[in-house]
């Protein structure tokens, strides 16, 4: 049989991290593409005891279902720890628990996107969200990205020179997959300029805890004083990704929207997770657990760039971070970026290709993407190694 598949999906590829994967499920291979939290990263004992205690307690708190907005004492616990720790929350907006940040950005793309609308995205940026809103027929309008964030100059041009905009997508704290970290003067500017040309802002932030050093910056839906700008946070990076929580924080207007096209997509989100959660955010040391992830990854992100500083010789350069989980490398212009993964590949790592990440697919790119919360400090010492041997080539 001949199947025929609807428009907006027709063109759509499978995702190169995803495809990746495959290579990296051979043993013999060090992944340093997979963005997961290091496996001790995990608040097992916690979780565990709160299961056990739910299941003997109250089962049919979990088992049963539950409101689409979510479980109202983990909305109401994120609502003031958003509000005190992030300035997060007015009047005019409302929280949503969501089946992780994910759907935050499908939601928000189903609720406000027609087939040909615009969406503007920094350039790189996160393949799943790219691909979410490529999905829904949006067109992708990429912004580059300097040391401090997206371009400003060029992405009021784009503004300025395109009327099918219905928001900015931006991932401002330790992006995915640069690390780049927004300057807070741009994160001022990119609110300045959404609400000079009425666009909104979706503000993506999974990585914002993950801070090893240097200064916490504002969030810029901390800035919202006019309902323009839709948050999402996670707690995949903080708590685990396998339980599927996240959140958003919008004016009521879009949130009852989202809403809507949520009831139809999942009805809500896995009540047990919910309630271990907020379980674990008030009865257990959530502070202290966060803390304890950034000495984690604290440790792990500078011996990684030591790895690099003594491995890549010079002949390819990357960016310093200050948290978060991804590394961004940048081969010299005259390599072969593709061949250079695929030599990779076939010399046991795996790196993600940075045209993965960019809006325009038909674009160059001479960037890739390692991580390294996944593996181990040995794993990590021979990945890097073997980058090293393959960069003494170039």
């Amino acid at each position: 049989m001949d199947y025929t598949f609807a428009n907006r999906i027709d063109g759509l590829k499978l995702s190169a991290i995803r495809e990746i994967f495959k290579y990296a499920a051979d043993p013999t291979v060090v992944s340093l593409s997979a963005g997961n939290p290091a496996p001790d990263a995990f608040p097992a004992d916690a979780l565990r005891e709160i299961s056990e205690r739910l299941m003997k307690e109250n089962p049919v708190l979990a088992l049963q279902y539950g409101l689409t907005e979510g479980y109202a004492p983990l909305r109401e616990s994120l609502k003031e720890y958003m509000k005190d720790d992030y300035n997060i929350g007015r009047e005019f907006d409302d929280l949503i628990i969501t089946s992780g940040a994910q759907q935050v950005m499908d939601l928000m793309t189903k609720a406000l996107v027609n087939e040909g609308d615009e969406v503007v995205c920094e350039s790189p940026s996160f393949i799943g969200s790219l691909n979410t809103f490529r999905s829904y027929g949006a067109k992708l309008l990429g912004v580059p990205m300097d040391e401090d964030g997206m371009n400003m100059e060029a992405l009021e041009e784009t503004l300025r020179t395109h009327d099918r905009i219905k928001f900015i997508y931006t991932i401002p704290t330790f992006q995915n997959p640069s690390g780049i970290t927004m300057s807070l003067s741009k994160r001022k500017r990119m609110y300045e300029l959404a609400k000079q040309y009425n666009v909104l802002i979706l503000e993506d932030n999974p990585y914002g805890e993950l801070r090893y050093r240097g200064e916490t910056l504002p969030t810029i839906k901390s800035m919202d004083e006019d309902g323009i700008v839709v948050y999402a946070g996670s707690f995949s990076k903080v708590i685990s990704p396998g339980m599927r929580v996240g959140w958003f924080v919008a004016p009521k207007a879009i949130a009852q929207k989202l809403i809507v096209c949520k009831q139809g997509s999942d009805v809500h989100t896995n009540m047990w997770a919910q309630v271990l959660c907020h379980e674990f955010m008030t009865k257990y040391d959530f502070k202290g657990h966060l803390q304890y992830l950034r000495q984690l990854y604290s440790k792990k992100a500078e011996y990684t760039m030591n790895l690099l500083r003594e491995n890549l010789k010079g002949k390819i350069k990357f960016g310093e971070i200050d948290g978060g989980l991804f590394i961004w490398c940048t081969l010299p212009e005259d390599v072969d970026m593709p061949q250079f993964v695929l030599d990779a590949v076939k010399a046991k790592v795996c790196v993600v290709p940075g045209t993965a990440f960019l809006t325009d697919e038909s674009e160059v790119s001479h960037d890739f993407r390692i991580n390294f919360s996944t593996p181990t400090d040995e794993q990590l010492k021979k990945g890097i190694e073997i980058l090293g041997t393959l960069a003494e080539k170039l």
